[in-house]
């Protein structure tokens, strides 16, 4: 879907630019998003089910922290997806859909298994801004972009993707490398988050009170950390979110939630990472 159809669309679904009623039926796939059917030539993907034995009910998706800011989120129809993927995400078969915030050490690989079907990379090319609209049976994965700072001070235009998981109703965002307070078409693009998975190292990626006033704005159920290092960086988060959100500790490395098993209460879930991972910032 074209970027400026799909900017408009967000503006509109915030409430920042106003359209005429438009009957529920002329709204495409996105259920986190208002994104109307206006585009016939889109092209999107489209396969069939996955299949396998998950042990999810379709209303179900389960997500597990690898370690740093990689997670894999399973669906009921059987897809794997593997955030910020390294190469490795210990998790024996594929994953089907590999994404990769930003060119950075610790954050993607330029050599990914040419058996993974679906390898989503989210900076900026000489084609221009990374733009991904997937959907398969019962997913769809999109991306937002965002800049990072260089060196002397500046930024980066695009060179960080926001990506978003649509799957059993929820709307899952993983924030990637963020390095700055979004603005609000990028807010408008997102749209509704259920879950979020956010930097909370409050140096290399956005510092703590921007990423608690983003967190406080998208008003998600569940709060994901990830990008943290030990109890020093972790301790820091929780002690400035925890006016806002419950905390919660698993002793697990992973998470199984609907809709309807979204807390009343918002949260901050800390999973553990993988089985001898040590968070670091590389």
């Amino acid at each position: 879907m074209p970027r400026s159809l799909l900017v408009s669309i967000g503006l509109i679904a915030a409430g920042l630019v106003t359209l005429p009623a438009t009957p529920a039926a002329a709204f495409g796939p996105s259920h986190c998003i208002a994104l109307a059917d206006a585009s016939p030539h889109a092209n999107y993907i489209q396969l069939a089910s996955a299949g396998g034995e998950t042990g999810l009910s379709p209303e179900e998706v389960r997500i597990r922290f690898v370690g740093h800011s990689t997670f894999v989120i399973e669906t009921h129809e059987g897809y794997r997806i593997a955030t910020d993927f390294t190469g490795w995400y210990g998790g024996g078969k594929l994953p089907d859909v590999v994404t990769m915030n930003r060119a950075h050490s610790s954050h993607y690989t330029d050599f990914p298994d040419p058996a993974i079907p679906h390898v989503l990379r989210g900076w900026n090319t000489a084609d221009g801004p990374a733009d991904h609209w997937l959907e398969l049976d019962g997913l769809t994965v999109r991306n937002v972009t965002s800049d990072v700072r260089n060196r002397a001070g500046g930024r980066i235009d695009d060179d960080n993707s926001i990506f978003i998981f649509e799957a059993a109703g929820l709307c899952i965002g993983h924030l990637g490398h963020l390095h700055h307070e979004l603005n609000e078409e990028q807010y408008a693009l997102i749209g509704r988050l259920d879950i979020v998975m956010a930097a909370v190292d409050g140096g290399l990626t956005v510092d703590l009170p921007t990423m608690v006033t983003m967190l406080e704005r998208f008003k998600a159920q569940i709060v994901l950390p990830m990008h943290w290092w030990g109890n020093l960086s972790l301790n820091r988060f929780l002690e400035q979110i925890d006016a806002s959100y419950a905390v919660a500790s698993e002793p697990q490395q992973e998470l199984v939630v609907s809709l309807a098993t979204l807390p009343r209460e918002r949260q901050v879930i800390v999973l553990n990472p993988g089985p001898g991972v040590r968070e670091s910032l590389e």
